[in-house]
């Protein structure tokens, strides 16, 4: 499942969670600190790890 990113505005706390596309999609994210719903996503770059050795 992908990491999502996110930032409560009203206690500033960046946190990250890891959710299901379809969680995503419902908007079920809220603030571990202060519990609030209205959390704003954070553009974050992604990494691919693969089992190949360069």
């Amino acid at each position: 499942m992908p990491t999502y990113d996110y930032r409560c505005p009203a206690c500033k706390k960046k946190f990250s969670l890891i959710l299901s596309i379809k969680d995503h999609d419902a908007s079920k994210a809220k603030c571990p600190k202060c519990g609030g719903k209205k959390v704003e996503q954070l553009i974050t770059l992604f990494q691919a790890k693969t089992s190949r050795k360069s």
